[in-house]
């Protein structure tokens, strides 16, 4: 499983950097992502890492620089929240991550842009029947942006729909404000879609070797075309994690890994999925425990 944004955290790179390779692989993405991943990972405050420009490339390279450390080659399912889908469809083998690179970038910049664009913003709707939830959001003029599960719902729009919202929450619900930029997973990033259209042409693309789960409706999703339009029209789409987590329990999933900067997905699962093993990579002491998983519960596991 690979995070989606705001899981960042000030430093959470840095004791990545003493692996081989990893500064340099790091530089090398920041010329394709037009970011300093090295700095944003390690010196950057949070203010800095809460730029959407920067989060998103800093967190899709997080992920594939902690997975090449991992044998992945017999893990048979990959899923990511948001951001994170592209880093799963890049380890599910849809593209090379310099295309993922590439697309993070560019979704991040182009969604910054877009927020710019009204005052928009986001507000986490937790508890409360999910039905009451849902309609409760759409009445006050919003969007169910994230439905993650676990009674959580998180509603995006205008501030003035948010702060209605706030204002008669749904009964037994509680209504927090997130400090993001703007209303993402709605029709407000609809500049942002049309950008990552005319991008998603130049992207290569192959069927995933793996099942690669969609954050549209948690469906594993086997064509690599279908893939890439998948993650453009995620942009102004809701994120249907709580669908994801379904497949997994119907998929029979016993045990699942989140890469850095892991724990969110990891609590959201450990409230659906009951009796799943979980390893939350954030550093590479976290590789071994990992690497351990993988070995027990996969043919052929072992690095």
């Amino acid at each position: 499983m690979a995070p989606g944004q705001g899981s960042q955290k000030p430093g959470f790179l840095t004791p990545w950097l003493d692996l081989p390779g990893a500064t340099e692989r790091l530089r090398a993405w920041s010329e394709v992502a037009g970011v300093d991943l090295v700095h944003l990972g390690t010196e950057a405050d949070a203010e800095e890492i809460k730029d959407t420009a920067k989060t998103q490339p800093l967190l899709v390279a997080a992920g594939l620089l902690a997975a090449g450390h991992l044998p992945l080659g017999d893990v048979p399912v990959f899923a990511g929240h948001s951001i994170g889908e592209i880093t799963a469809s890049a380890l599910a083998g849809v593209f090379s991550p310099e295309s993922a690179m590439t697309l993070a970038a560019v979704r991040g910049r182009e969604m910054a842009a877009a927020c710019a664009l009204e005052e928009t913003t986001m507000a986490a709707v937790l508890g409360g029947d999910a039905g009451e939830v849902t309609a409760a959001i759409e009445a006050a003029g919003a969007y169910p942006a994230n439905v993650n599960g676990a009674g959580q719902i998180v509603a995006a729009g205008s501030v003035e729909a948010i702060a209605k919202l706030a204002a008669q929450p749904p009964a037994k619900a509680r209504v927090i404000a997130l400090q993001v930029a703007g209303a993402f997973h709605t029709p407000y990033m609809a500049p942002a879609r049309e950008a990552l259209e005319g991008l998603a042409g130049g992207i290569e693309t192959a069927d995933p070797r793996a099942t690669l789960l969609s954050n549209a409706d948690g469906s594993a999703v086997g064509d690599g075309a279908e893939v890439l339009a998948r993650l453009v029209r995620q942009v102004t789409s809701p994120v249907r994690w709580d669908e994801c987590m379904n497949t997994l329990a119907e998929l029979g999933v016993t045990a699942l890994i989140e890469l850095p900067p892991a724990g969110t997905l990891a609590g959201l699962a450990k409230r659906a999925l009951k009796g799943i093993e979980i390893v939350t990579v954030n550093t590479p002491d976290d590789l071994a425990k990992a690497r351990d998983l993988i070995a027990r519960t996969l043919p052929g596991g072992n690095l």
